[in-house]
C-alpha cells in the first residue's frame, strides 16, 4: 500500500498502471482457487454418496438409452430413515399358492404379442434406507444399495416389455432394495421397508429375489425374512421350503463363469471332474477315496494351501502334485461335474459346471434344480442319490457315448438360454410367474426344453411329463368293408395282454358298420367311428378315444400275427417310443441309372420304413401327421390313395434323425382270405407309384432323410433250445 501511494504522489502513471493490474489479478486468482476447491469437494462427495452401480451398466448401455433405473443412478438416491418403532412385514405365509395368495385381478391390463403373453411389472424408484442412526439397512457393495448383479437384474426387467412406470396398471411389483444376499442386509430393516412401501399390500404380487439365503450356523434353505405373501424367486430351495406352483427356483449365480468362454477344441481328457469347496468333511473324505480309487477317471480339486482365498485357482486335493489349474475353466477338461451338498443346497458349482460345458452330476437329495417347473433336468444332468456318492463314478461310467453328447449339448443350450446372465434369471423368472397368471397363452414343454435348431434333429417326445390316462397300447383298424378278416383281427388283438382299446376307423361312406349285436363279443373295449370320407390319413388322426401313448396302427388283413409278437413289438416300443416299430419293413435304394430313388419290397437285410399296416409309433407323430407335415405331402397321399405309411416314416426319420425299428423275423405278411385282385400291393403300378412317392418326398423335404439299418428286434431265447416256460415270448413267428 505504502508503494502505491508513493507512486500516486510521485505522479508515475506507468509504475501506477502496472501495480494496480498486479493487485487485481492476485485478487482473481484468489477467487478462481476457492471455486476450484469448492468445485472439487462436491465432486468427492458426489462420488461418495454415488452408487457404485452405476459403473456395472451392461456392455453397449452408452449408445442404448438409457433404462429408468440407469437414469435414476445418474445422481444419489433419495434418503429414506426408518424409525424403530416402524412397523414389521408379516411372516412368510407358508401355505401360499397362486389360488390364495395371489390377486390375479390386478393382472387385467397384460396383453399379447406374437403368441407370448406379457403382465406389466412395475419396479420401485431406488431408494436408500437407512436406520435412524445412518447406517445402511442393505449394502450391495461398497456404499451402494445395489449389488451389481441386483443392478443388472433390475435393469433388464425395466428394458423389457414387462416393465410399466404406471403403479396403477401393474400385475407384479418389484422392489428395489437388494435381497440377493442374506448376508448383506439386516432382516428387521428389511422387514420395515418392505412394510413402508406403498403398494406392498403384505406382499401381494410382489417378487422378491434371493440367492444366498440363510446364515450360520443352519444356513437355512429359504431367505430369513418376513415377506407375507410375497413370492420368493430364490436358489437352494429345497421340497421342504418350496411353495409348488408359486415360488420359483433360482440358480446361484458365479462371477467366475459369467466371463468364461467355452473351448470347443478342449479335450475331455476327465470323466468326472469336483472343484467344491466348504463341503461337509465326511463328503470331503469320501471324495478323496473316490479319487483314491479312480486316479485317471476322477479329478478332485481344492483351494490351494498357498492361497486360500484365490477361488480362481485349483490344487489336486489330498495329492502331491503341484500343479495349478484355472478354475473353473478345468472344468472343460472333463465330460462330468460333480454337484454335492455343501453349506447350502444353491451352489455356484452347478452354474461354473453349466458354464464350461460340462454334465452335472447332482448329489443333493432334496434340492430342486434351477426353474425345474419348466426345465427337465433329467434331458441335461444325472441325479445321484447322496447314499450312493462312493459309485458315482461307476455310474457315470455306464453313460454311452450318443447319451452324453445329448446331454452336453441340452447343458450348454440351457445354460445360454436361462442361467448365463442375471439378467437371463430375472428374465426367465417373469416368463415362469407369467405362464401360471396366463396358462392359456403358456409356453409348451419344449419351447423350455427344446433348442431351435434344424440342424440337429431331436426326439419331440418328452415322457415325463406326458403322462398318459391309460397305459398299454390301442389298436386302430382302418377297414372297408372286409368283415370276415376283421372280425378274425379283433379276436387276435384282444389277447394282448398289454391292449387298452380297439378303435375300427370305418372308411366306407356307402355302407354302414355291422350292428353292434354282430360284432365279436370280446374283453376289452370296442368302438367303431366312422369317417366323413374315405381317406388313409384317417388311420393317422390323433381321436381322443386314444387315451394312451402307445398306438398300434394296424391294417383289417392282417390276421397272422400272434399274442406274442403283438406284446413283443409293444416292449420293444417302450423302450423306443420316439421311432416306428413294426413288423413288415421296406428299404430304398438309389438308382444310377434313371437317377431316382426306389422302393425296394425284397427280402433284404437292409430297413429304411416300417409299413404302418402293422406298426407301433407314438400318438404325438398322429398330431404331426395330421397338423404339421410338411409341404402338401397329407393332400397327396389322400388323393392317390398311396404312400401314408411311407410319408409317416419320412416325417418320423426326419425329426428324430433314428431308423425304425423292424421286430421278429417274419417277412410274410399276405390275407390268407383275399384275393390278388383285393390287394394293391399285387399291382405293379401301385409298386412305381410307391417309389415316385419316395422320388417326391424327398424333393419336398429337400433331403433324404430316411435311415437304413441292418438291425432287428428278437426276443431273447426264441430260437434257443430252452423249456418254454422258462420263455417270455414263445409264439413267435417264422420267416
Amino acid at each position: 500500500m505504502m508503494t502505491v501511494r508513493s507512486i500516486k504522489q510521485g505522479g508515475k502513471s506507468g509504475y501506477h498502471g502496472i501495480w494496480i493490474l498486479s493487485l487485481r489479478f492476485r485478487h482473481f486468482f484468489i477467487v478462481l482457487l476457492v471455486f476450484l476447491v469448492v468445485w472439487a469437494c462436491i465432486v468427492a462427495l458426489s462420488h461418495l454418496f454415488l452408487p457404485s452401480a452405476t459403473i456395472s451398466l451392461p456392455h453397449g448401455s452408452f449408445n442404448a438409452p438409457l433404462s429408468p433405473l440407469a437414469g435414476q443412478l445418474s445422481h444419489p438416491p433419495p434418503e429414506v430413515r426408518l424409525a424403530r418403532t416402524l412397523p414389521l412385514a408379516k411372516p412368510m405365509n407358508t401355505n401360499c399358492g397362486h389360488h390364495n395368495c395371489f390377486d390375479v385381478y390386478r393382472c387385467g391390463h397384460s396383453w399379447e404379442k406374437d403368441g407370448r403373453a406379457r403382465v406389466p411389472v412395475y419396479v420401485y424408484p431406488l431408494v436408500r434406507f437407512v436406520d435412524e442412526d445412518g447406517i445402511p439397512v442393505a449394502v450391495g457393495g461398497g456404499a451402494s444399495p445395489l449389488s451389481r448383479e441386483y443392478f443388472r437384474m433390475l435393469d433388464a426387467i425395466q428394458r423389457s416389455e414387462y416393465h410399466t412406470s404406471d403403479p396403477s396398471k401393474a400385475c407384479l411389483f418389484i422392489t428395489s432394495i437388494d435381497t440377493l444376499n442374506q448376508n448383506h442386509f439386516r432382516a428387521r430393516e428389511v422387514s420395515q421397508a418392505l412394510a413402508s412401501l406403498p403398494f406392498w399390500n403384505n406382499g401381494t404380487n410382489h417378487i422378491i429375489f434371493n440367492m444366498v439365503p440363510g446364515s450360520p450356523p443352519d444356513y437355512s434353505s429359504v431367505v430369513e425374512l418376513d415377506l407375507g405373501d410375497a413370492i420368493v424367486a430364490g436358489a437352494g430351495f429345497s421340497s421342504w421350503t418350496y411353495r409348488p406352483g408359486y415360488d420359483v427356483s433360482l440358480p446361484v449365480l458365479s462371477p467366475l463363469a459369467e466371463n468364461m468362454k467355452e473351448n470347443p477344441t478342449s479335450s475331455r481328457a476327465w470323466l468326472l471332474a469336483s472343484a467344491q469347496i466348504n463341503l461337509h468333511p465326511e463328503y470331503d473324505a469320501e471324495l478323496l477315496h473316490l479319487a483314491q480309487r479312480h486316479p485317471t477317471r476322477f479329478l478332485l480339486l481344492g483351494l490351494c494351501a498357498d492361497t486360500p482365498t484365490n477361488h480362481s485357482v485349483r490344487c489336486r486335493f489330498g495329492h502331491a502334485e503341484n500343479t495349478r489349474y484355472l478354475y473353473p475353466q478345468v472344468l472343460q477338461s472333463s465330460t462330468f461335474c460333480l454337484v454335492v451338498r455343501g453349506a447350502r443346497l444353491g451352489q455356484p458349482a452347478l452354474v461354473e459346471a453349466t458354464a464350461a460345458g460340462c454334465i452335472p452330476v447332482v448329489a443333493a437329495d432334496s434340492y430342486l434344480m434351477p426353474f425345474h417347473d419348466v426345465i427337465d433336468w433329467n434331458r441335461a444332468a444325472l441325479f445321484v442319490p447322496e447314499s450312493a456318492l462312493s459309485e458315482t463314478v461307476d455310474r457315470v461310467s455306464w453313460v454311452s457315448e450318443e447319451r452324453a453328447w445329448e446331454l452336453a449339448a441340452q447343458v450348454r443350450w440351457l445354460h445360454s438360454q436361462y442361467m448365463a446372465t442375471a439378467e437371463a434369471v430375472a428374465l426367465t423368472t417373469l416368463d415362469i410367474i407369467t405362464d401360471r397368471i396366463l396358462p392359456h397363452l403358456g409356453r409348451l414343454y419344449c419351447h423350455w426344453n427344446v433348442a431351435p435348431t434344424p440342424v440337429s434333429p431331436k426326439s419331440p417326445l418328452f415322457l415325463p411329463v406326458t403322462a398318459p390316462r391309460e397305459q398299454g397300447f390301442t389298436a386302430v383298424v382302418l377297414t372297408y368293408d372286409r368283415l370276415e378278416s376283421l372280425f378274425t383281427l379283433i379276436q387276435k388283438l384282444v389277447k394282448a395282454p398289454s391292449l387298452t382299446k380297439v378303435l375300427v376307423i370305418w372308411n366306407n361312406q356307402h355302407k354302414s358298420p355291422p350292428h353292434a349285436s354282430l360284432w365279436p363279443k370280446v374283453g376289452k373295449p370296442l368302438k367303431v367311428i366312422r369317417t366323413r370320407a374315405n381317406l388313409l390319413s384317417n388311420r393317422f388322426y390323433p381321436y381322443e378315444e386314444i387315451e394312451t401313448e402307445a398306438i398300434l396302427t394296424i391294417d383289417d388283413d392282417i390276421v397272422m400275427l400272434t399274442a406274442d409278437e403283438l406284446e413283443f413289438g409293444y416292449e420293444v416300443w417302450r423302450e423306443f417310443p420316439d421311432r416306428i416299430v413294426g413288423f413288415p419293413s421296406r428299404t430304398h435304394v438309389w438308382e444310377n441309372v434313371s437317377h431316382s430313388w426306389k422302393y425296394e419290397s425284397e427280402w433284404t437285410n437292409h430297413i429304411s420304413m416300417v409299413l404302418t399296416g402293422a406298426a407301433f409309433h407314438h400318438k404325438y407323430w398322429s398330431y404331426m401327421y395330421t397338423t404339421s407335415m410338411p409341404g402338401n405331402i397329407r393332400d397327396w397321399v389322400d388323393d392317390h390313395m398311396n404312400c401314408e405309411d411311407i410319408a409317416m416314416n419320412f416325417l418320423v426319420a426326419n425329426v428324430t434323425g433314428k431308423a425304425p425299428i423292424k421286430v421278429t423275423p417274419r417277412k410274410k405278411f399276405k390275407c390268407p382270405e383275399c384275393t390278388n385282385t383285393e390287394m394293391l400291393s399285387a399291382d405293379l403300378n401301385h409298386m412305381l407309384e410307391r417309389s415316385r412317392c419316395i422320388d417326391r418326398f424327398a424333393s419336398l423335404y429337400g433331403s433324404m432323410p430316411l435311415q437304413s439299418v441292418e438291425f432287428r428286434a428278437d426276443p431273447v431265447l426264441y430260437r434257443d433250445n430252452f423249456p418254454e416256460k422258462l420263455k417270455r415270448f414263445n409264439d413267435i413267428g417264422s420267416l
